[in-house]
């Protein structure tokens, strides 16, 4: 059995309906239009998203980083034209901080069920994560939303700020703006002056145990600004298709609650695929 078709029965046995319609839009030339009246239900009145469409975030309310994960879905579909962008575009405006940024949570978290690492002060400041994710596929689609510019603002000056060390969320999240952000000759500097930086968060090793970050994590397509040597990237390709299991792929971080476990395997399945896709391997 291929790749794709022991997928397909993962995904039939374990999947959220938004990521089987993602799943047959993608690998069976299913209706995307399906994929976006799915997302649709997980956007709130109010612009942003929440209802776990980020698993670890259980909650009914909007958050920010929900945003970045139906930008990556509108992304695959090739869909920034849909009115959820420009809703989601207000609502980030609404609940940015003065520089532009928004914050990794809002404190409203506090009040629904989550993982333990969604933790939050008082009055968080902006942070790259999911900021610099979310402006960054806004650039790719060339997104013209009034907050796009304060929050690319808010980007330059934080990255900007990061000297000899990043984590690896926050290193992800720049590649992904650097990628895509219009100024190309401000781009390649930063991630010249950034790369060992963001190198030394990078799992080299596939085998690396924990919630380790891998090369096919900042590099799920092939990249414009490379940060791997073809030979690392085909180990990590390698090393993904061995650890398919039962149709589909895993999570190296903690299931906090049983809902995640399928909830976010659906979702990586689908990712794993896309990456597989996207080098020639599927």
């Amino acid at each position: 059995m291929d790749i794709v078709t022991s997928a397909a029965t993962y995904m039939q046995l374990n999947a959220r309906l938004l990521d089987r319609y993602r799943f047959e839009a993608l690998f069976r030339n299913g209706d995307r239009r399906r994929v976006l009246d799915a997302l649709r239900a997980y956007q709130n009145h109010d612009g942003g998203f929440g209802n776990a469409l980020e698993p670890d975030l259980r909650g009914p309310g909007s958050q920010p980083e929900p945003v970045e994960v139906a930008f990556h879905i509108l992304d695959e579909l090739d869909a920034f034209d849909d009115p959820m962008v420009n809703g989601a575009c207000a609502y980030l405006g609404n609940v940015c901080r003065p520089d532009g940024g928004v914050p990794f949570v809002l404190p409203s978290v506090r009040d629904t069920p989550r993982a333990p690492w969604w933790q939050t002060d008082d009055d968080p400041p902006g942070s790259l994560v999911p900021t610099a994710s979310i402006v960054g596929l806004l650039h790719k689609h060339r997104g013209r939303h009034p907050w796009l510019q304060r929050a690319t603002a808010f980007c330059w000056s934080a990255i900007a700020a990061i000297k000899d060390e990043t984590s690896p969320y926050e290193a992800r999240a720049v590649v992904l703006f650097l990628e895509s952000v219009a100024d190309r000759e401000r781009a390649e500097a930063e991630f010249a002056r950034l790369k060992e930086a963001i190198l030394a968060t990078v799992a080299l090793d596939p085998d690396t145990p924990g919630a380790a970050h891998f090369p096919l994590d900042f590099a799920p397509a092939p990249m414009r600004l490379p940060l791997f040597g073809q030979e690392v990237i085909e180990r990590h390709l390698d090393a993904l298709v061995a650890q398919q299991k039962d149709g589909g792929w895993g999570f190296n971080w903690p299931a906090w609650t049983p809902a995640v476990q399928t909830e976010w395997g659906g979702h990586i399945t689908v990712e794993r695929l896309k990456t597989l896709r996207a080098y020639g391997r599927i």
